[in-house]
């Protein structure tokens, strides 16, 4: 499925979260805390308000956007303002 996000929305691929301690303890996925980071996969088309680009990664709010599967890996849909920071 091809997704391409409108006006000032951003479409991110959700990094997995660590599903190990820095000891090397397995966290059970119903402990794993939902991660904040992704890469931008798609931008919208409102190109003034938009300043990240493809591939960027990017921290974005912890409770911004609209949930979505696509061929199976988790995205978000959120407002550039949701966008908190780009990661190097």
């Amino acid at each position: 499925m091809k997704v391409s996000p409108l006006g000032d929305r951003v479409l991110i691929k959700v990094l997995e979260g660590d599903t190990k301690t820095a000891s090397g303890i397995i966290i059970p996925q119903t402990a794993q805390e939902k991660t904040q980071t992704g890469v931008v996969v798609a931008v919208g088309t409102d190109t003034d308000v938009i300043k990240v680009k493809k591939d960027d990664k990017v921290m974005y709010d912890k409770y911004a956007g609209t949930q979505l599967k696509i061929d199976g890996a988790e995205h978000l849909i959120v407002k550039m303002a949701d966008v908190l920071a780009i990661l190097d």
